[in-house]
């Protein structure tokens, strides 16, 4: 067996001597010495040399790799002052401009909630999370919203099926809205509280320049003693002066919401270039007192108000981009602009 691996030598060192460029050390290194190699597959054979001989077949067979590996790289070196690798193309023209990495940066999303943190919390407000996947009373029970409610709708919400639970009988579902937080704060941190919380929605929106069925919300709450609708425009104008430019206006028009009573969506008054017009970009209010009562706030002692804005609006608004899907077609070109 020993006398095997000596000839095995003699044919490497044969076809080394062969060698006259760099390409041709490249495939001696992988002819013989490489994982696929002839010197692997020497050793490889060792479990068929009878057991007495291994001993020796083994040290032989690691004796002559370390030979070759030192004659390749001696080769490798005698060649190396003459071995010259030939470069396809035209000469390269070192007063050219560097072709430069490109480096990622944040998504226009993540960069507005930056900004919106950072401008609610100038005014005090502190950052709160809830999860995303919620139940009935979180998302519904508590934000005063009775079961007979059309916000219930499994058309209008995305419900996960629970072992055991028919179909349409789901209490668990993707929240619909961040005030799922205001209630989880309020649960357990009393009075007063002020917080913003963003996060992720689901509703099943037909997808289109203006929805998708998963977006962004921004939600605002504070309640403490005398808080009244004064605050809450303050904030907002406060809120909107500080995205939009000095010169946003900003006015509430009544509406309807099941946890805030009275009730308002926010309207921004921008101009894009076609003239001023009012852009309404969410709902807002004071608390409704029967939410208070959900979490054991008592109502006659605390007053609050809340908000929620949609992100992608704020963005669409701000960055003048008539379509919500750009914003999540990964398009780079399009990224690049912000």
């Amino acid at each position: 067996m020993v006398e095997t691996v000596e000839r095995v030598v003699e044919r490497a060192e044969a076809d080394l001597a062969g060698v006259a460029d760099a390409a041709g050390l490249e495939r001696f290194r992988a002819a013989w010495l490489g994982p696929k190699g002839e010197m692997k597959k020497l050793l490889g054979g060792i479990g068929g040399v009878p057991a007495a001989d291994r001993r020796a077949f083994g040290q032989a067979a690691n004796a002559a790799r370390q030979k070759l590996q030192e004659a390749f790289e001696a080769r490798r070196e005698a060649l190396g002052g003459s071995v010259k690798t030939k470069r396809s193309g035209p000469p390269l023209d070192l007063t050219l401009p560097p072709i430069l990495p490109e480096t990622g940066r944040r998504h226009v999303i993540s960069q507005t909630v930056d900004e919106l943190l950072e401008v609610f919390g100038r005014m005090g407000f502190d950052v709160a999370e809830g999860p995303e996947l919620e139940d009935d009373r979180h998302n519904f029970v508590a934000l005063n919203i009775p079961e007979s409610h059309p916000a219930r709708d499994p058309l209008d919400n995305f419900y996960v099926a629970e072992e055991g639970v028919a179909p349409g009988f789901s209490t668990s579902l993707m929240r619909s809205q961040t005030s799922t937080v205001q209630i989880r704060v309020l649960e357990h941190t009393k009075p007063p509280v002020r917080i913003v919380s963003t996060g992720r929605v689901y509703r099943p929106d037909e997808h289109d320049a203006t929805h998708t069925s998963m977006f962004h919300q921004i939600e605002g709450l504070c309640v403490d003693r005398g808080v009244t609708m004064v605050d809450l425009k303050t904030t907002l104008i406060q809120f909107a002066k500080a995205v939009f430019g000095a010169d946003a206006e900003v006015k509430l028009v009544p509406s309807y919401f099941p946890f805030t009573e009275p009730s308002a969506e926010l309207y921004v008054k921008m101009d894009f270039g076609k003239g001023p017009e009012w852009m309404e970009i969410g709902g807002c209010g004071m608390v409704d007192p029967a939410v208070l009562g959900h979490v054991d706030v008592d109502p006659e002692e605390w007053t609050g108000f809340a908000f929620g804005l949609g992100i992608e609006r704020l963005v669409m608004r701000k960055h003048d981009i008539a379509d919500i899907r750009w914003l999540y077609e990964n398009d780079r070109r399009f990224l690049r602009r912000f």
